[in-house]
């Protein structure tokens, strides 16, 4: 082969490599997107729906855990870009990694209710002298539940028992057990809970009574955060992600029944007519800016004032907080 044909050759491979290389440049690596089996995921399946389309703005990849300890490493070791955790849990990253996460949007309200087998408890302060099933022991439901008591004048460890579960079917078998019986309880789980035992009915909406005693904060579930360097080296993914976020949130609000569905297939709930009857009780919502700083704000520093550690020590200066 003459030493022409071999340059000419050679020429022709780098050209077709280099438009090989350019092509693979262009094409954004997909945002990595990680949430929960529960409420702080059924806002997104209305953009996961389209994602597997091919019809969202930009592509995802997108991860459900059943537990949070399952997303916190992800998240540290940069493996994830965004995910959707408890609120508190957001403070106690934040603090333990020195800033390298950043709560942008909240994205459920709370989800709280005491069910109870009879009509006696019309009040918080009927709880007083009962025994209460619950879950969350250190969690986001102990939390609530104390500064609610609290803020009712009574004492969480001296006027009343609270017996925490480690799962909600926990608690659900207690109050099956228990004529008596009264329980903390989170959607979707209370509805579940209600098509099951007709005895069972929804005494109080914890939200509601949080927001009661409390002019300057709300009751917050879930938040979304995202990795520091992720929102400094990628701006505009993340307002891409943020603008289809809101509106798969005001989809799924909009649209229950179609939204049940793919919340059952996605297996966040197990069946669709429970997600349909759960869902406008789930407080699923797309608060950003401004709003998002004032309300989370709020909700940390009532949890720093009854236990310093459940906001991870300290409560976030103001760069924790994403405000474009």
């Amino acid at each position: 082969m003459s030493i022409r044909k071999i340059i000419s050759l050679t020429l022709a491979l780098a050209l077709a490599l280099g438009v090989m290389t350019f092509a693979a440049a262009d094409e954004a690596a997909p945002v990595r997107i990680a949430s929960l089996k529960g409420p702080t995921s059924m806002g997104l399946v209305k953009l996961m729906d389209a994602n597997d389309k091919g019809e969202s703005a930009q592509s995802y990849e997108f991860t459900l855990s059943g537990t949070a300890n399952e997303i916190v490493p992800l998240l540290t070791r940069g493996e994830l870009d965004i995910a959707m955790v408890p609120c508190n849990l957001a403070s106690v990253l934040y603090n333990n990694t020195q800033g390298k996460v950043k709560v942008v949007a909240v994205n459920t309200l709370g989800v709280l209710y005491v069910v109870e087998n009879g009509e006696e408890i019309q009040s918080v302060a009927d709880l007083a002298g009962k025994t209460v099933y619950s879950t969350g022991k250190g969690t986001t439901p102990e939390f609530a539940l104390n500064y609610i008591l609290a803020s009712n004048g009574l004492d969480p460890e001296n006027d009343l028992t609270i017996e925490y579960k480690s799962e909600a079917t926990e608690v659900l078998a207690a109050l099956t057990g228990d004529a008596a019986g009264i329980g903390v309880l989170p959607q979707p789980y209370v509805t579940a809970a209600l098509a099951q035992n007709e005895s069972l009915r929804v005494a109080l909406n914890l939200t509601e009574e949080w927001d009661k005693v409390s002019e300057d904060s709300r009751m917050i579930t879930g938040v979304a955060v995202a990795r520091a360097a992720f929102i400094e080296e990628n701006p505009e993914a993340l307002a891409a992600f943020l603008e289809e976020y809101a509106a798969s949130v005001e989809y799924v609000n909009a649209n229950v029944e179609e939204a049940a569905q793919w919340i059952a297939d996605l297996g966040i709930v197990a069946k669709a007519p429970i997600a349909q009857k759960a869902l406008p009780a789930c407080n699923i919502v797309y608060i950003d800016g401004e709003e998002m700083k004032t309300a989370v704000s709020g909700y940390l520093a009532a949890l720093f004032d009854q236990n310093p550690e459940a906001v991870g020590g300290q409560l976030p200066d103001e760069a924790f907080y994403y405000i474009p």
